[in-house]
């Protein structure tokens, strides 16, 4: 069986997507799910995601992880999967509204960037020095005065390994803050460092406004990837009405035989 295939990125974190509208797709393969994100031995991405019907959304997001187990909510999945729908006629129109593993999530697509609207967030919890707090992914967010550390995995590992996450396993944001907010992300499912994780983004951002008392605006942050804006509003303790944005492109089709 031959398998159609489409390659999309947002700031660096690629995927594979596919129409699975007709519900063809294996999903029990997470070895095949595996092998079609690895990079030497399949396509190649950070992880792969089934575009499929789903009664009163426009389609339904089913996302997982580069070692083929499915994942929590991925940001810049959400993203790339609303231009692939908008890209194959799917969604005609410049507003639209998906379904994922985390609830409803609207998009706005304009001037070539999606923007899409995330989960409110109740709680930034204290972890030691740090922040652990749920963006549609657990996330760990580490304030150290330069992103740019050569043992970078080697720690963030040690905090995703350690008794408290190792478990359910959580990914690890470390970002600096100067007159710009600049990030880097390890990925639990991926195990590694990504270009620009989503919803870490948004993780981060929500802590710098939490630090700097901000109540409602944007906040742009730089990943190795890219750069990502990230809208919210704080009401009575709690972060609502938040949008991660950026850019979400095609890369290249092709087929490979499973």
């Amino acid at each position: 069986m031959n398998l159609e295939f489409y390659k999309y990125q947002g700031t660096g974190n690629d995927f594979v997507l596919v129409d699975n509208r007709t519900l063809f797709f294996p999903k029990e393969n997470h070895n095949l799910i595996a092998k079609l994100c690895d990079r030497k031995f399949g396509i190649g991405a950070d992880g792969l995601m089934l575009l499929e019907n789903a009664e009163g959304y426009d389609f339904r997001m089913v996302y997982y992880n580069s070692d083929g187990k499915e994942g929590s909510m991925c940001g810049n999945g959400g993203r790339a999967i609303s231009k692939f729908a908008i890209d194959l006629g799917i969604v005609t129109k410049k507003e639209a509204e998906f379904i994922a593993v985390d609830g409803k999530h609207e998009f706005l697509y304009k001037n070539n960037l999606i923007r899409l609207k995330m989960i409110d967030v109740e709680k930034i919890n204290a972890y030691q020095n740090d922040f652990v707090l749920n963006t549609g992914s657990p996330h760990y967010i580490k304030i150290v005065p330069n992103v740019e550390m050569d043992n970078f995995v080697e720690d963030a590992k040690s905090i995703r390994y350690n008794d408290d996450f190792k478990k359910d396993g959580i990914n690890v944001n470390y970002i600096s803050i100067d007159d710009e907010v600049k990030i880097r992300t390890y990925e639990r499912g991926v195990e590694d460092e990504t270009l620009s994780c989503g919803t870490g983004n948004v993780a981060a951002a929500l802590c710098v406004a939490q630090i700097k008392s901000i109540d409602a605006g944007s906040i742009n942050l730089i990943t190795k990837g890219g750069n990502l804006n990230v809208y919210f509003t704080k009401q009575d303790n709690q972060y609502t009405d938040i949008w991660l944005e950026g850019p979400a492109e095609f890369v290249f089709k092709g087929e490979i035989k499973i």
